[in-house]
């Protein structure tokens, strides 16, 4: 060996020695590696320990895991926006487009995050960096998306946290209007009056609501505390990782379905719930040549599983290398349908015997005014049919009474007031969102036999269905920080909860409701759709479809359907275009506004949003989706750099260690693997090939834990977040 040779210098000094590697193949004889390690890495950075793919958190069990994507993608959204498009759109026929779009768009775009997700082993920024450097912005772009929606979501679990300890009291504090005394008279709430007392407790002592959003109004204290707390639970279940939201899920992800199947049974016996049921699913096959019927299932099967959020990505980073995360996408995906249907169920069940009760309630207003009109002869009791009994009245009597009269006094019917009290209008009043959890379902629950306790496990059950979103939506800010970054893990992920709380004060305000109903129409919805179309372009256009087909099936030991080649391919990226070009019209066409809620009036009013609001609006949408195109044109004039040219090693003491250096123009990695430039390696890790479970990949010819090449060679490993 050269005595001038770097590797004779180590002998004789205890400092770290770098050289690049062509200079350490050419100069030096033949070496035993047996006892080094040598880890080869594309990515800028400073000094890194060397890490091998099994350092990397793992799951506990596959159980764990799939309760975890469960837990992330069914939502508050499968509560109270499916059963909502689900009347809206035909009933039982808005299944069959949201079942075509959930085959053709959703599971195949969720295979794909969890097949990268699982290959890579990083979080979102370091995948999409992988995958095509100049399209690295994505990652960073979900991560802005998630915070944005982590920002209000959370405010949505402090609502029911607020809601869950009001329950805890008989009568419900919302089942009455309240009364204040007026010297010796009792006088009842005028704004509760002219609407509801479930309605006024929502408006006035939950959220003490201003009339419109230029209004602030200060902090409501109430929803501030409760935030806090949201917040707290957040932090407490993330601080750790998958260490510690990993048993989170367990309760998270399973309890709402105990609830859900104890609210289907109770609703299955109340009266009039069939008839909800029913109106329901009653097909309007009409509705289904709509296109804003299927772009609004779209919509849903897009944000259901929670596609673009990175979230998916983060989770299936934990996954062992050979785990069939095509089997975990279709079994996540159709028991996310699954738990919509049965929201559906339970939602129209209580619904249908709350408009009974609103029903009965109109007969029986509706049959005063009539008994008020035969005293004053205004109406002939010969109008009366004789079976009619005023005591007992039915909504069927009331039927034909109310038919005969109008046929009868046609010229004058319009002044004498009376309501047809139609069961069918009661079902088609469509609630959505805040107004079916907080008014319409609340209200149905008053009219339960022990009603605290139901309203108690309802809460609890968003609450929890809030957690599991909001474990995922952390996710996918955090590992993509901590992988690329290397900050500390409780540190940062604490660091990020309180950020949240002091920026999320925005939402606890009075008029911070309107701010809630924009970052949800508006924050989110386009750049994810951006977000998801240049994914699916970065694996099946740009690093191509075969190449990674071949790589799933070295992965998986099975070759993928032939479907996922063509969807990725050409349906699923035509299917965004089509949906972001329709989400762009639509936002054209109708001017964004929000349901402001005036108290003299005691009723909702849409308004725009004025000019101030507007340009928020804008700076989110604009925010979110800045960093793909301020990546894509750092890199193309290579004013950053993107890792492919950064390949050097540092050794001490015979344990090879890596060290990042820029290299020249000539692509040293041919004097490792004895290829020319055009010919260097993808991106994706390379892997041992599946043999079969126990089975021993022919490139591991150690017993050490650290698979290598017969000449002692570490495998390439991506570098791993030391969570």
């Amino acid at each position: 060996m050269p005595k001038n040779s770097k590797v004779t210098q180590r002998e004789h000094s205890s400092e770290h020695v770098t050289e690049s590697v062509a200079d350490l193949l050419a100069l030096e004889e033949p070496v035993d590696y047996k006892q080094s390690i040598l880890n080869v890495a594309g990515e800028a950075g400073g000094k890194q320990k060397v890490a091998d793919v099994e350092d990397r958190p793992a799951w506990n069990s596959k159980l764990q895991y799939i309760l975890a994507q469960i837990g992330f993608s069914v939502g508050l959204g499968n509560i109270w926006r499916f059963p909502y498009l689900c009347q809206k759109n035909g009933g039982g026929a808005y299944l069959v487009p949201y079942l075509v779009l959930l085959i053709i768009i959703g599971i195949p775009l969720f295979f794909l995050e969890l097949a990268v997700g699982q290959r890579i082993r990083r979080g979102s920024i370091g995948v999409w960096h992988y995958v095509c450097p100049r399209l690295g912005g994505i990652g960073f772009s979900s991560c802005i998306v998630c915070l944005f929606v982590g920002l209000y979501y959370n405010v949505i679990i402090g609502w029911s946290i607020f809601y869950f300890f009001k329950s805890f009291q008989y009568p419900l504090p919302w089942s009455e209007c309240p009364v204040a005394r007026n010297g010796t008279a009792a006088v009842v709430e005028p704004e509760c009056e002219k609407s509801s007392a479930t309605t006024y407790f929502w408006y006035r002592e939950a959220l003490d609501i201003s009339n419109s959003i230029s209004e602030s109004g200060g902090l409501n204290w109430k929803m501030t505390l409760c935030l806090l707390v949201a917040w707290s639970i957040v932090g407490m279940a993330v601080v750790k990782g998958i260490q510690s939201s990993g048993k989170v899920m367990y309760f998270s992800s399973l309890f709402p379905y105990v609830v859900l199947a104890c609210f289907l049974v109770r609703g299955l016996l109340l009266r009039g719930a069939v008839d909800g049921i029913l109106h329901m699913f009653t097909p309007k096959l009409d509705k289904m040549l709509d296109p804003q019927v299927w772009r609004e299932a779209a919509t849903q099967v897009f944000f259901a599983l929670g596609l673009g959020f990175g979230g998916v990505i983060a989770f299936s980073s934990y996954n062992k290398q050979d785990n069939n995360c095509h089997f975990d996408a279709a079994l996540v995906s159709f028991i996310n349908f699954f738990t919509s249907v049965l929201a559906t169920l339970v939602v129209f069940a209580v619904l249908g015997f709350k408009a009974n009760i609103m029903n009965e309630k109109c007969v029986v207003e509706n049959a005063e005014k009539i008994l008020g009109y035969l005293n004053t002869d205004v109406l002939s009791r010969a109008l009366i049919p004789p079976h009619v009994n005023f005591s007992h009245l039915t909504t069927k009597d009331y039927a034909e009474m109310y038919k005969v009269i109008k046929t009868v006094k046609e010229d004058h019917f319009s002044a004498l007031g009376l309501d047809p009290c139609l069961l069918e209008d009661e079902l088609d009043k469509s609630v959505q969102g805040t107004g079916l959890a907080f008014i319409a379902f609340t209200e149905a629950m008053t009219h339960f036999p022990a009603s605290p306790f139901w309203s108690v496990m309802f809460f609890l059950m968003l609450i929890n269905l809030g957690l599991g979103s909001m474990i995922g939506t952390m996710a996918g800010i955090t590992t993509p920080i901590i992988d690329t970054f290397k900050v500390p893990k409780e540190m940062f992920t604490v660091g990020c909860c309180v950020f949240a709380f002091f920026v999320g004060l925005l939402f606890v305000q009075r008029s911070g409701n309107y701010f809630v109903t924009m970052f949800d129409d508006y924050s989110a919805t386009l750049p994810l759709t951006v977000i998801v179309i240049l994914e699916n372009v970065a694996v099946a256009w740009i690093y191509g479809t075969k190449k990674f087909m071949q790589e799933l099936t070295e992965m998986l030991g099975f070759q993928p359907y032939r479907f996922y080649f063509y969807m990725w391919k050409f349906v699923s990226p035509l299917c965004m275009a089509v949906l972001t070009t329709a989400s762009i019209i639509q936002l054209g066409v109708t001017p964004p506004g929000y349901s402001a809620w005036i108290k003299e009036e005691a009723a909702e009013r849409y308004l725009y949003f004025p000019n101030w609001a507007m340009a928020l609006l804008i700076t989110l949408i604009v925010v979110a989706v800045l960093p793909i195109p301020v990546v894509f044109v750092l890199r193309h004039f290579h004013l950053l750099s993107d890792g492919s040219n950064t390949l050097s090693v540092s050794y001490k003491k015979g344990r090879m260690m890596k060290d990042i250096s820029n290299l020249e123009e000539n692509d040293e990695t041919r004097f490792i693997l004895s290829k020319v430039p055009s010919e260097a390696p993808s991106p994706m890790p390379t892997h041992r090939s599946y043999l079969g479970p126990g089975s021993t990949s022919p490139l591991e010819t150690s017993g050490n834990p650290n698979g290598r090449y017969g000449s002692g060679y570490l495998l390439a490993s991506t570098p791993e977040s030391e969570l």
